[in-house]
């Protein structure tokens, strides 16, 4: 069974024409099998969510499955800050030169502007969501001022378990 409460009009996207502007979000039911998968090439991903809501000027979350031994995509960096949230596998994650192992359940934080990455390094597919957002005139803001990015840093190796 699907379940998806959406607003009238309101879908898994930004519902706009030349017209209009995007629909603000409203309260939702979304069901993970409602979601389509697509390829990508070093595993899938599924939009569940990119609309503006009544306190962001944009939600964005989906949800990326890597097949072992891949990353989603080089060391990168935006002005929006977003949460990972891995679900299963096993992640390194690099974030503001840290590294990391990070396994089912644990939470990533990118703040804006720092160089992240995540890289599947168990063996078997790893999933997690990405909830980014974007505060109110930052869009804008971010337009007008974008700083050169500068090169990412160096990792630092996460410390070894006992």
């Amino acid at each position: 069974m699907v379940v998806a409460a959406l607003g009238a009009g309101t879908t898994l996207g930004h519902v706009a024409t030349a017209a209009s502007s995007p629909e603000v979000q409203q309260s939702a039911l979304l069901d993970w099998n409602s979601f389509k998968a697509g390829p990508t090439g070093v595993g899938q991903f599924r939009q569940i969510l990119r609309a503006p809501t009544a306190t962001l000027d944009e939600l964005e979350v989906h949800a990326t499955t890597l097949n072992p031994g891949q990353s989603s995509h080089p060391p990168h960096q935006h002005p929006n800050e977003e949460l990972v949230v891995l679900a299963s596998g096993k992640l390194e994650a690099m974030s503001n030169g840290k590294t990391a192992v990070l396994g089912p359940g644990s939470v990533i934080f990118n703040a804006s502007n720092q160089w992240h990455s995540v890289k599947n390094v168990g063996d078997v597919p790893a999933t997690y969501t990405v909830i980014n957002w974007t505060s109110p005139g930052a869009k804008a803001k971010n337009a007008a001022a974008t700083p050169a990015p500068a090169a990412p840093p160096a990792p630092v190796p996460a410390a070894p378990k006992h």
